[in-house]
């Protein structure tokens, strides 16, 4: 059916470092490059190279045409992106030697979404089945709750973590993705299982997954509780490894196949984004993801 990404689009300037600066502490950076990010960009571009058929919904600042042009090139409906004249959102992103990253967000241009444009691109896209969202743009909480009213499944990756998620009906979610961390903030719990049991009996209905890092992901739904293991690379850059995720999962679900293909497949593309640096640029088109889980059945 397709995909409607209220998304957040970024400009990543990504510097190498031996390791992340310290308070007081001066470092040389080995290298610098400017790359199209953010993360509902990043699972745009996910999910469109999955091959789902995706429309962007955002807004676009001054200075981000890379980004539009980007969407495009990935064959993403750019149609519905405003562009009202406001700073662009970008990112200052530190990447270690060991691959490991940190982030700096100035959010610009992705907290100009208002009610109004929300209203104005759901009532003109009936056929999209799944409404994606992050907590990188405004207007979070009104986004569940127009896409749930006009019966949209609702696909919510809960990141960065912000004391607004609390004040969020998350039963209106059909599907939640989380990190270890923010499972963590959410629930008050910190061990995997005491995360997916306080969520699963607060939102019965709503399927949750949950990644785990170096220890896969694990997924609740109807009563199961499904694991996905990782699959072993050599790590250059992590900066889009959930978002590859997330997009390659919703668009498996929006494909059709079981949440088993859906994690496989989702964790699969994963581990090859991380071998690559940048954000988006580094998410495998489908091809890609069928030849690496090929060698590997």
């Amino acid at each position: 059916m397709g995909i409607i990404n209220f998304g957040s689009m970024n400009l990543d300037h990504v510097y190498s470092m031996p390791h992340f600066v310290q308070p007081g502490e001066t470092l040389q950076s080995s290298s610098y490059h400017i790359y199209a990010g953010g993360k509902g960009l990043n699972q745009s571009v996910a999910a469109a190279r999955a091959g789902a058929s995706v429309i962007h919904a955002g807004v676009i600042g001054a200075g981000g045409e890379m980004l539009l042009s980007l969407l495009k090139d990935n064959h993403v409906d750019i149609s519905s992106i405003a562009s009202p004249g406001v700073p662009q959102g970008h990112a200052v992103i530190q990447v270690s030697e060991s691959g490991e990253n940190c982030i700096i967000l100035y959010p610009g241009s992705n907290h100009a979404i208002t009610r109004s444009y929300v209203d104005d691109v759901l009532a003109s896209q009936s056929a999209p089945e799944f409404v994606m969202l992050q907590n990188e743009t405004s207007e979070v909480p009104y986004i569940i709750d127009a896409a749930f009213r006009r019966g949209f499944s609702v696909v919510f990756n809960a990141s960065p973590f912000d004391a607004s998620l609390l004040q969020i009906d998350l039963s209106k979610v059909a599907w939640l993705l989380i990190n270890e961390i923010e499972g963590a903030c959410l629930t008050g719990r910190s061990g995997p299982e005491e995360i997916l049991a306080v969520l699963c009996e607060r939102y019965p209905e709503t399927g949750v997954v949950l990644t785990l890092g170096k220890e896969g992901s694990l997924c609740a739904k109807d009563g199961r509780i499904l694991h996905q293991g990782i699959f072993p690379v050599d790590a250059v850059d992590t900066t889009a490894a959930g978002d590859t995720f997330t997009g390659y999962f919703v668009a498996s679900l929006d494909a059709g196949m079981s949440l088993e293909e859906a994690l496989r497949r989702a964790s699969a593309a994963s581990a090859i984004a991380v071998t690559r640096p940048g954000a988006a640029p580094s998410v495998p088109v489908a091809q890609e993801v069928s030849a690496f889980l090929s060698e590997r059945s």
